[in-house]
């Protein structure tokens, strides 16, 4: 009843959005047949871009994400240089807990950064109970319609958030970490509290994901980045749970208004949950670099698209062995319900060249197996 109230004003969003022309990316979540393996990168838009550091230069970073013409811009550049299949609107994971109420800053760096993070369960009564995502984050789902537009049908549109675990490391140890010893401290001790806010991101998270379909969004993704610090019993209990619950909700009311918009789980280092992550409500699981491409169709025994993985660092190799392990990683994989991706984003220091030659790599060598 209450996500109802919620969604209601969603409703309203202008559906005359021009035609798409190449839907490969939409097919390959869906297990269906392509002539060639779409593929796109995370941090796609991005620092490894000239165009993108000028346009970025002397501006603060979540005023630039409050910009829907910025977002926009930003989500473009990238496809203006290369032919990716798909486009993932610029924003930020750390958006919603700003949304909750908290400081995030994007200090230079050191990176994004809470100059009051969560320290003891108490301070769960500072944070927002019930977010109006629409007064809150509209100024991403206001991006998504722009681009939407400005894509003119070109590729698809990826919408995307943190997952609650994620999130909740980043609100509690008020930046980047390697050890999240301050996050998981909450899980061994505060149990209770821990679960309180992972379902309070949760609703959270649902509703700014509806909000970004009915603004155009015509995928998403949930990235579970920080599920490497978790083990297996910790991941059961504090993290799929409710990457469960995120897709099971957001399908639910998809399905009463019929829409089909595809889910991509991105758990990096969780291998250990790559059975689990299969049978999660989700049409793909992406994989980091570290999971062998067949063992990982094994495992998931063919009930989910695969999107990933070559090694981020596999793009400062020159050219041709970039085209040899793009061929490999494709032999792997096989070419059905596969999208091709890195399994991890890309870094700053990257030769654009050198992501092109990925992207041409991908669709000629697809294309070839493919006549096999």
């Amino acid at each position: 009843e209450n996500l109802h109230n919620f969604i209601q004003p969603f409703h309203n969003v202008p559906k005359d959005f021009p035609k798409l022309k190449n839907d490969a990316f939409l097919r390959a979540c869906h297990g269906q047949e392509t002539n060639h393996v779409p593929v796109w990168c995370m941090r796609q838009a991005g620092r490894y871009l000239p165009e993108f550091r000028e346009f970025r230069a002397g501006k603060d970073f979540f005023e630039t994400c409050r910009s829907p013409a910025a977002c926009c811009e930003l989500t473009l550049q990238p496809l203006r240089r290369f032919p990716f299949d798909a486009a993932i609107i610029f924003s930020d994971i750390l958006v919603i807990p700003q949304a909750m109420g908290m400081d995030v800053q994007m200090v230079a760096g050191k990176g994004p950064t809470f100059p009051e993070p969560l320290k003891e369960p108490e301070d769960l009564l500072l944070l927002q109970p019930k977010v109006d995502v629409n007064k809150e984050l509209g100024y991403v789902f206001k991006a998504i319609t722009l681009t939407r537009h400005k894509l003119d049908g070109k590729v698809p549109l990826i919408g995307f958030t943190g997952a609650p675990w994620t999130l909740m490391a980043y609100m509690i140890e008020g930046g980047g970490s390697t050890t999240h010893s301050k996050a998981k401290r909450w899980l061994y001790r505060h149990p209770e509290a821990s679960h309180k806010l992972l379902k309070m991101l949760t609703d959270v998270i649902v509703v700014y994901l509806l909000g970004q379909v009915a603004a155009g969004a015509q995928a998403l993704q949930v990235f579970e980045s920080h599920a490497g610090c978790l083990g297996p019993v910790e991941f059961q209990e504090f993290s799929l749970p409710y990457l469960r619950d995120i897709a099971r909700k957001v399908k639910d009311q998809l399905k009463e208004s019929g829409q089909d918009v595809p889910m991509i789980v991105f758990a990096k280092d969780g291998h250990y949950g790559l059975e689990d992550l299969s049978q999660s409500h989700y049409e793909v699981v992406g994989l980091d670099w570290t999971i062998d491409p067949r063992s990982a169709r094994e495992r998931t025994g063919g009930k989910v698209s695969l999107q990933g993985n070559m090694d981020p660092c596999a793009l400062y190799a020159p050219k041709e062995r970039i085209s040899e392990i793009v061929k490999k990683m494709l032999e792997g994989f096989g070419t059905r319900g596969y999208i091709a991706n890195l399994g991890h984003g890309l870094y700053p220091d990257m030769d654009p060249e050198n992501v092109g030659a990925f992207v041409e790599a991908v669709h000629t060598h697809s294309r070839h197996l493919n006549l096999k």
